[in-house]
């Protein structure tokens, strides 16, 4: 997990580095999540729908490559039957722009999430299972984008990969997966 911490320092002080005299646009987005967890004991889970929401940093690189730093709170998790495992994270992902020059954008990079909530609910009863899981999730995400130039909006599709172990048991090993879809407006954009 250290590994995992220093690539993703690592590469925001990049961004940090570019970010002086690059065009920088700051933003927020929201948007919808289908999120489950993959388990390697064959535990058949369904998605958690859920949303995100956050900020979001738009830095150009030059006309054609983009960085763009996130921080948002994500709500995962998965379905077994009448259970349903909610785990709450804040996501913070770097991600890569190749920029087209119709608003089009294909993207991928890290992400790394901080658990703040971890509950079981199961028709009227609630455990609070935060020491069930790790703290840190790191992950990858990849996705596309478009955006309209004349109003600054924008959409976005991605899937987020998740590559570490987030079940503090030794017997399993538990990853996060998803696909989110979601809306986002950057402020004074410029293309």
């Amino acid at each position: 997990m250290k590994f995992y911490l220093i690539t993703m320092i690592t590469t925001l002080f990049m961004a940090v580095g570019t970010v002086s005299a690059q065009n920088v646009n700051i933003g927020t987005k929201i948007g919808l999540n289908s999120h489950t967890i993959n388990s390697d004991n064959n535990s058949d889970f369904d998605s958690r729908i859920g949303i995100h929401a956050g900020l979001i940093g738009h830095i150009h690189l030059n006309n054609e490559f983009a960085l763009q730093p996130e921080i948002m709170y994500s709500m995962q998790g998965a379905k077994s039957g009448n259970t349903e495992l909610k785990l709450d994270y804040i996501n913070i992902p770097v991600l890569a722009q190749y920029m087209f020059d119709n608003g089009f954008r294909l993207q991928a990079g890290p992400q790394l999430g901080f658990l703040i909530n971890a509950k079981g609910e199961n028709n009227d009863s609630s455990n609070d299972l935060k020491d069930d899981f790790k703290s840190l999730d790191a992950g990858l995400s990849f996705g596309v984008g478009y955006i309209h130039p004349p109003t600054s909006f924008g959409i976005d599709a991605r899937y987020n990969l998740g590559i570490s172990d987030i079940s503090e048991s030794a017997n399993v090993e538990t990853t996060n997966r998803g696909f989110q879809i979601g809306i986002f407006y950057l402020f004074n954009h410029s293309d």
